[in-house]
């Protein structure tokens, strides 16, 4: 197939940075696309030169007509970090392009710093919100951030210092690889008033004081990480919703009856890539969702304001449905397994007798398991202990066929 396509990674070190081939391709090229930066970075040449589309969305519109043509798109560092070539790639097939990369910021970074980088997380706020990076916070954890621009450090430390890690190291590393380099360093918790270049990554050493706030990335959470009105579910049951619905990388899960949001905000920190809808009608506990998807890192929860399962139109077909509500509504169970994909898994809790005899039927009719959760806690009586009973969870829990 041939192969009209290139994209050539560069780094601030501009066209003295390139390979000879990335160089052979851009002075054989017919048309440059990049950003005036980059562009201003290539020699003139008899190449038309077209600037990167804004918004990002239209760069099917602009790229899909030359196709062809013998054409180069620069491209920041290593296309495929991050990078533009995994957007290019859902409409171009990949037999048609070259791809030529540069060393990427994480790279970078972490040659500045000394890091290795497979004991980092590496991690992108680049066009997302700033709290994705709560999940990666944990005590002594090195994290390499690619940040949307200068107004990203105080956002990171602002998250660094609520959680109690505003000892954490920052260091911001500017414009790495070119003339304009420079380095600074501070404590989340004493952010110095200097301006940054818009072109900066950040390295942190996550350093936790004792009472900082330690959410691990493992089914669980503690009940009080979320703001709730009573209704969640509880840790331990909670812990085993999660391991019944088995996140997955890049699955979607559907969380019916989402009450404070728990079981889809731990689906997505669970695994790379999770998604989840969350479909609730109140809107005071729609308020609670997104404010607990802000403070435990998962900005990208989608919300749905209705009653189930009139909800559920438009919506794309989950990997995994949760009913933790609105179990005995018609259609809410019978339409959502409907939707789910074949193989996917459905999860469904309840306290009430009611609640179980809706499960019994269900079994019944698409087979699965049936157990039920008791779990006690400790209390006092007088000066001595006793572990208290909570009400018992019944959990349902079937395999779509194949």
């Amino acid at each position: 197939m041939n192969k009209w396509l290139t994209i050539v990674g560069m780094g601030e070190d501009g066209w003295e940075g390139l390979s000879s081939r990335a160089r052979l391709a851009i002075s054989h090229a017919e048309v440059i696309v990049g950003s005036t930066r980059l562009l201003g970075f290539v020699p003139q040449g008899p190449a038309e030169r077209h600037e990167w589309p804004q918004p990002f969305s239209a760069v099917v519109d602009r790229i899909k007509p030359l196709q062809g043509r013998r054409t180069v798109i620069l491209a920041t560092g290593d296309p495929l970090n991050y990078g533009v070539a995994r957007k290019l790639m859902e409409f171009i097939p990949f037999g048609e392009m070259e791809i030529i990369p540069h060393l990427s910021a994480f790279s970078l970074a972490a040659s500045r710093v000394g890091w290795s980088l497979p004991d980092c997380d590496t991690i992108t706020l680049h066009g997302r919100d700033a709290a994705h990076i709560e999940p990666f916070i944990q005590p002594d954890a090195h994290l390499i951030v690619l940040t949307a621009d200068r107004t990203t450090i105080p956002e990171v430390a602002r998250r660094l210092v609520a959680r109690g890690f505003g000892m954490s190291k920052i260091k911001v590393l500017e414009n790495m690889g070119g003339e304009r380099e420079k380095q600074s360093s501070f404590t989340a918790d004493a952010l110095p008033s200097e301006t940054h270049s818009d072109l900066n990554t950040l390295a942190i050493h996550c350093l936790a004081s004792p009472d900082a706030k330690i959410l691990s990335r493992l089914a669980g959470l503690p009940d009080d990480a979320f703001v709730h009105d009573g209704q969640l579910t509880k840790r331990e049951v909670r812990a085993a919703t999660l391991a019944a619905l088995e996140p997955t990388p890049d699955r979607l899960l559907w969380d019916v009856g989402a009450g404070c949001g728990s079981i889809s905000i731990e689906w997505m920190r669970a695994a790379r890539g999770c998604m989840a809808i969350a479909f609730e009608h109140d809107p005071e506990r729609l308020t609670m969702i997104a404010a607990n998807a802000d403070a435990l890192g998962t900005p990208r929860l989608k919300l749905i304001a209705g009653e189930a399962p009139a909800t559920y139109k438009g919506q794309p077909a989950p990997d995994a449905v949760f009913i933790g509500g609105g179990l005995w509504l018609p259609g809410v169970v019978e339409q959502a397994w409907d939707a789910l994909k074949a193989g996917g898994t459905m999860v469904a809790n309840v306290v009430t007798i009611e609640g179980e005899l809706h499960l019994y039927d269900l079994h019944e009719k698409h087979g699965g398991d049936i157990v039920r959760m008791d779990v006690s806690s400790l209390t006092y009586v007088g000066r001595l202990r006793a572990l208290r009973p909570r009400m018992a969870v019944t959990q349902w829990r079937a395999q779509k066929p194949w």
